[in-house]
């Protein structure tokens, strides 16, 4: 399989965090993944997703885009806000670190994407937005090619 690339964007809305989960579910079946390979890559988009609504746009309503390539058996997922930023993204990153203990956050979204995924990498500024881009290898046998 050569690339495809599919590009989403929706308001900032909780019930819009399933929505998110299911298109990129459809989206990387394309890749024949497991049950399990399946439900990993739906709980990290639904962590960055549920980052960028709670967090992002905690003062309102802001666009979340979506995005995801596929390249032979690897899977890519960008989740961006134009929200308010992460001033210090490595310790947002900390397991059990939460900027809103009041909403009883566990502060483990970062840690959810990191285990469930293979590569996590988050690119913050302040005032503009942040971008948290996942990686996954979906390990297809070779009688499934």
């Amino acid at each position: 399989m050569d690339k495809n690339y599919m590009k989403l964007e929706f308001l900032s809305r909780s019930n819009n965090e399933s929505f998110a989960r299911v298109v990129v579910a459809a989206f990387a079946s394309q890749l024949d993944p497991t049950l399990e390979e399946l439900s990993d890559i739906k709980t990290a988009v639904s962590e960055a997703v549920t980052n960028s609504i709670i967090h992002g746009y905690e003062f309102g309503e802001g666009i979340v885009t979506l995005e995801s390539l596929i390249e032979n058996n690897y899977i890519e997922i960008k989740v961006t806000d134009k929200g308010k930023g992460i001033g210090d993204i490595e310790q947002a990153m900390e397991p059990f670190y939460t900027s809103k203990p009041d909403l009883e956050r566990s502060g483990m979204g970062f840690t959810v994407m990191e285990t469930f995924m293979d590569e996590l990498k988050v690119e913050s500024t302040k005032e503009v937005g942040t971008t948290v881009i996942m990686k996954k290898k979906i390990n297809r046998s070779v009688d499934k090619e």
